[in-house]
């Protein structure tokens, strides 16, 4: 037994209290709504700050240089689209940190043992549990994990599960628009959006358990080894690796989206005229207006749509792309693109839309890598096609159902 290891005495005493039949899933829970609370609080004060320092970048570039389509491109869409992802690293870091503890403390076996009796109801084994918890961090290695699940049916099962836990590509989206509407809850609706993703994964997989995989749950037990004290070195590790993966992302995808996006919006260029209608003319409004009457009855607009069809490549691209897209129409000055005045400014969106949004990014079609991650894992196409459909029709249904049925009630 290592240093780093708890005895086997003091395990079994931990595990007494955080295994407990009745006092364990509670516990459980208050670890998730801890983990969110402190995501969106914590992360809070490191993000205003380098939301600010985007800011005064962006407004020291607007008055250094003069007009032009370089000026706009560098301002209003790189560093606008980069920027705005880049201010919730923090957010992500300490999800991860969170998560890393949990792992390598052996807390993580535990929840499986919690959540085992659950899981078979829904016709999954406990273990399975792990890599939907994983699944919060990046849904792509959480799908590759369940190569430990000797059951191919359970394994197949978990892989098509996986894509509504809410990975760490969503929670910009979640801080950002549940921290504009919800300013005083937001750490509670970013815990209930993570917690209903975690019930509509439930409902799926019974659904599938007893039409499409048939066959019987694994009853194998769960091996649990001793607690272990987290070590520093592992959770900077965590972190450092995870850190520079989304800074990768950012400086890749992100920036060459972000770019795409804003010259989708100035093109075709049109002198004096408004912003706003600019912005209607362009390709990218002809690309919103076309798919409107599809959203439009989620309580969505065409910029919406504009990034959520962004989001299919990586979700990070909502953020940069509504940043892009959203300013103060009553203003043309520089505070512009401070996210919660041009959403709050924004006459289309209301707490409801806010909230309907929220469902469908929970829910809709993952992304690129995600779906030829199940593709490879499940070695038919079958299953990616499914997933695609069946997660974008869900995402539908459910955020018409919140917007329309909470119009009732507003």
């Amino acid at each position: 037994m290592t240093k780093s290891t708890i005895n086997s005495n003091k395990s079994a005493r931990l595990d007494a209290v955080l295994t407990h039949k009745v006092w364990g899933f509670p516990i459980f829970l208050g670890v998730l709504w801890i983990m969110f609370q402190t995501t969106f609080v914590l992360g809070q004060i490191p993000m205003n700050w380098i939301e600010e320092g985007v800011q005064m970048l962006n407004i020291f570039l607007k008055n250094s240089m003069s007009d032009g389509w370089f000026k706009s491109v560098l301002t209003d869409g790189i560093i606008v689209g980069v920027g705005g992802v880049l201010m919730f690293l923090p957010n992500i870091l300490i999800l991860f940190a969170f998560i890393g503890f949990m792992e390598d403390s052996g807390y993580m076996a535990r929840v499986a043992v919690i959540m085992d009796k659950l899981m078979h109801v829904i016709g999954l084994h406990g273990k399975s549990f792990i890599p939907l918890i994983m699944g919060f961090g990046c849904n792509v290695p959480a799908i590759m994990a369940t190569k430990t699940i000797e059951n191919r049916r359970d394994r197949l099962l978990t892989m098509l599960i996986i894509p509504f836990m809410s990975c760490s590509a969503r929670l910009p989206v979640y801080v950002l628009i549940a921290g504009t509407f919800f300013p005083n809850n937001a750490g509670s609706v970013i815990f209930g959006i993570y917690i209903f993703g975690i019930l509509v994964s439930m409902l799926t997989a019974t659904v599938l358990s007893k039409t499409v995989f048939k066959n019987t749950v694994d009853d194998s037990p769960i091996v649990l080894s001793p607690y272990k004290y987290p070590s520093f070195r592992v959770m900077w590790q965590i972190i450092r690796i995870n850190s520079g993966e989304y800074l990768k992302k950012i400086s890749g995808v992100v920036l060459i989206a972000s770019i795409i996006v804003w010259s989708l919006g100035y093109f075709p260029h049109h002198d004096n005229i408004a912003p706003r209608e600019q912005l209607e003319q362009s390709y990218l409004g002809k690309i919103g207006k076309t798919i409107e009457p599809i959203i439009e009855p989620i309580g969505m607009d065409w910029r919406m749509g504009v990034a959520v069809l962004a989001g299919i490549s990586a979700k990070e691209l909502i953020v940069s792309t509504m940043s892009i897209l959203y300013f103060d129409e009553e203003s043309d000055t520089e505070n512009e693109h401070a996210f919660k005045e041009r959403f709050i400014n924004d006459k289309h969106l209301q707490p409801l839309n806010a909230l309907a949004f929220l469902i469908f990014v929970l829910l809709y079609f993952p992304c690129i890598a995600v779906f030829i991650t199940i593709k490879n894992q499940s070695g038919k196409w079958r299953y990616a096609i499914f997933l695609a459909i069946y997660t974008t029709a869900l995402a539908w249904f459910l955020a018409f159902a919140v917007y329309q049925v909470g119009g009732f009630f507003v």
